[in-house]
C-alpha cells in the first residue's frame, strides 16, 4: 500500500553526510520558494556568518503550486546568504527539478555544514534516502558535459543541478544548472552565487529520483479543475502571452532602445545604433529562417502554454544555446558593443557551460571594455576573457568575481550594480521604477526583484516611481513564492481570485482575495529583517553616486527618484 502524501522538510549536513526528514514547523507551512527561503534562512542563521562558510545553508524549496502542471507554475527557489552581496539571496528557475521534490514530498531541502575534506561529491536523493557518490572524475567539466553522464549513470527520468568550474572555484558569479524538459542543463538558478555556495558544500550535483513519488493531493478537487480551466483560459487569451510565445524576452531589445534604457557601452548610453540585429524580432526570424534545432517558441518546463524560451540554432540547424533571453543579449550585446546573435549565443553558451550568470558576467566584461581590457565590439576578445574564467587565472578569478570586484580592481568607477550585484539590462536613469527597485530590494540590481517596464507611468518622471515599484516588488514576491513564472502574471491577474482559489482548493486553506499581496509582503518583510541582521541600512538601499551625475543619452536623464522617498518604500512592512 503507497503511503499517504505529507510533505516534509529534507535536512542534508554535508560533513557526515547524513539525511533526516522531519515535519515542517507550522511558521513555515503557509510558505513556499521564495518565502519559506526567507523564513528559513532567518530561522536557522545568523546572518552574519561568512556565506561560503559552514554557518551558511543552502535550501532548495519549490513553490506552493508546484506539482499540478499549471502553465508556467513549476518553478524551483534555491537561496542562501549571497556571496556577491552578503544579504538574502533566491534565485528561481523553470525545468524538472521543482516537479521532482514535489513528488517526492521535499518542501524544502536543507544543505548544512561543509565537508571537512576537499573534493566533490553526487548527492543522490530518492524516496529510499540518501547516497554519496564521489566525483572526482567530473571536477573541472562543464555542465554540458557532465548532464550526460550523470543520466547515463543514474537513467533518464532523474532530474539534476549541478554546477561548472565557477562553482568549482568558489566564483561569486556561479549559478546552479538544472534539466529543462529535452533533459539540457539550461534553466539556471542563475544570481548571487548559489553555485559557489553550492560549490563550498562539496556538491557537484544533485540527483533528484522521484520513482515511486505522488502527486500532491487537492483538498477540493472541482474548485482546483474549475479555477486551473479558467486561469488557462485567460494565459492563452491574453495579448501579452502571445507576444512572449513569438519573440520571448528578446522582444525587450527594441522597446528599451527606444525608452532610451538599453544599456549601451557599459551603461554610458541608452540606446545602440545596431538594436535591429539584435532584436527579437530578427531572433525569430533567424530562428524560422534556420530550422533544425531552432525554436522560437520554447516551453522551459512541461506543460507550459506560453513558451516564450527558445532554441538558437546555428546556419546547420545545430543549437547554440537555450536560452537566449533578453538580459544575457542586452549585456553581452550592445553594453559590448556586439550586434551579432551568433557571436552573442556563443559567449552565452560558455558562460552556461561554467555554470555562471550572463548577466553579471556580462557586466564585468563591461567595466573591463571600460578598463581598455577590450575593445568595444569584439567578440573574439571576450570569448579570451571567458577563457581566463575557465582557466582561473588572477584576471579571470576577478571578472567572476563580478562586475564590483573588476571595477575595484581595475578602478573604474561606471559599475552598474547595487547592493554588490550587477544591474540587468535596464539603465535605471530611464526606468527610474526599476531603478527604485535596484535601490530598495532585499538583492540588489535584479529586475526579476520588481520590473517596472510594463507599467503604465512615464519612466522618465520621478514622481510614482516609487509607488510603482513598490507593488511590481510585492507582487513578484508572491509569485515566487507560488512558484509562478512573471510570464505568466498576465493570467493570474486578468481574472479575479485565481490565486485564492488555487491556493485553497490545493490546501484547504482561507486565504482572501489579495493572497498574492499577503504573500509578497510577508515574504518582503522576512527578507528585509534578514539582510538587517547581515549589517544593511538604508544606506545600502542607494544606486551609485554616478547614476545621478552622469546624463544619459539620448534621453539626458540622471536617476533623481529623492531617496527620502525610497527611505519610506517598505515602512508599513518595518
Amino acid at each position: 500500500m503507497t503511503a499517504p502524501y505529507e510533505l516534509r522538510v529534507w535536512r542534508v549536513n554535508v560533513r557526515t553526510q547524513t539525511l533526516a526528514r522531519e515535519p515542517a514547523p507550522s511558521a513555515w507551512e503557509r510558505l513556499g520558494g521564495r518565502g519559506l527561503l526567507a523564513r528559513i534562512l532567518l530561522d536557522e542563521m545568523d546572518a552574519a556568518c561568512e556565506p561560503l562558510g559552514p554557518e551558511n545553508r543552502l535550501i532548495f524549496a519549490p513553490g506552493l503550486l508546484v506539482g499540478h502542471m499549471l502553465s508556467a507554475s513549476d518553478r524551483l527557489s534555491a537561496g542562501a546568504k549571497s556571496p556577491l552581496t552578503g544579504g538574502f539571496r533566491e534565485s528561481n528557475c523553470g525545468g524538472s527539478t521543482g516537479l521532482h521534490l514535489t513528488n517526492m514530498g521535499i518542501k524544502a531541502l536543507i544543505l548544512e555544514d561543509r565537508p571537512s575534506e576537499p573534493g566533490f561529491w553526487i548527492l543522490h536523493l530518492s524516496l529510499g534516502g540518501a547516497r554519496w557518490e564521489k566525483a572526482d572524475d567530473l571536477a573541472g567539466q562543464g555542465v554540458y558535459e557532465v548532464a550526460p553522464k550523470l543520466l547515463a549513470r543514474y537513467g533518464n527520468k532523474v532530474a539534476i543541478s549541478v554546477i561548472g568550474p565557477g562553482g568549482e572555484n568558489r566564483l561569486a558569479t556561479a549559478g546552479i544548472q538544472n534539466l529543462d524538459k529535452e533533459k539540457v542543463p539550461a534553466r539556471i538558478n542563475a544570481r548571487g552565487g548559489l553555485g559557489a555556495v553550492m560549490g563550498s558544500k562539496g556538491l557537484k550535483a544533485i540527483v533528484w529520483d522521484d520513482a515511486g513519488g505522488q502527486k500532491p493531493p487537492i483538498a477540493d478537487p472541482e474548485l482546483f479543475k474549475a479555477t486551473k480551466k479558467a486561469y488557462t483560459q485567460a494565459v492563452l487569451a491574453h495579448p501579452q502571452s502571445h507576444a512572449y510565445r513569438d519573440y520571448g524576452t528578446a522582444a525587450n531589445v527594441l522597446v528599451c532602445d527606444a525608452l532610451g534604457a538599453l544599456p549601451t557601452h557599459n551603461f554610458s548610453a541608452g540606446s545602440f545604433e545596431r538594436a535591429e540585429a539584435v532584436s527579437g524580432e530578427h531572433l525569430r526570424d533567424l530562428l524560422l529562417q534556420r530550422g533544425g534545432a531552432s525554436d522560437p517558441s520554447h516551453a522551459c518546463m512541461a506543460g507550459c502554454t506560453i513558451r516564450c524560451s527558445n532554441v538558437v540554432g546555428d546556419e546547420d540547424g545545430q543549437p547554440i544555446v537555450s536560452p537566449l533571453e533578453y538580459e544575457t543579449i542586452g549585456l553581452l550585446g550592445p553594453n559590448l558593443g556586439i550586434a551579432d546573435l551568433d557571436v552573442i549565443g556563443r559567449l552565452n553558451r560558455q558562460i552556461n557551460d561554467m555554470g555562471l550568470d550572463s548577466i553579471e558576467v556580462g557586466a564585468a566584461i563591461g567595466v573591463a571594455c571600460e578598463a581598455g581590457l577590450m575593445s568595444w565590439g569584439d567578440g573574439d576578445r571576450a570569448m579570451a576573457l571567458l577563457d581566463e574564467i575557465r582557466r582561473n587565472t588572477p584576471l579571470g578569478r576577478i571578472l567572476g568575481a563580478g562586475s564590483v570586484m573588476t571595477g575595484k580592481v581595475l578602478g573604474v568607477e561606471r559599475v552598474p550594480a547595487a547592493k554588490g550585484m550587477a544591474m540587468s539590462a535596464y539603465d535605471p536613469r530611464a526606468l527610474k521604477g526599476t531603478g527604485v527597485t535596484f535601490a530598495t530590494s532585499t538583492q540588489g540590481g535584479d529586475h526579476t526583484s520588481g520590473l517596472t517596464l510594463r507599467v503604465k507611468i512615464d519612466h522618465l518622471d520621478p514622481k510614482g516611481q516609487v509607488e510603482a515599484s513598490r507593488m511590481m516588488q510585492i507582487n513578484v514576491a508572491g509569485y515566487d513564492t507560488l512558484g509562478v513564472c512573471l510570464m505568466s502574471g498576465s493570467g493570474y491577474s486578468s481574472v479575479p481570485g485565481l490565486v485564492p482559489d488555487l491556493l485553497n482548493s490545493r490546501y484547504g486553506w482561507e486565504f482572501g482575495e489579495d493572497a498574492l499581496q499577503v504573500l509578497g509582503k510577508e515574504t518582503i518583510k522576512l527578507e528585509r529583517e534578514f539582510n538587517r541582521r547581515a549589517g544593511f541600512t538604508k544606506a545600502h538601499d542607494r544606486l551609485p553616486e554616478w547614476f545621478r551625475r552622469e546624463v544619459l543619452p539620448p534621453r539626458n536623464a540622471v536617476f533623481d527618484v529623492p531617496a527620502e522617498e525610497m527611505d519610506r518604500i517598505f515602512d508599513d512592512l518595518d
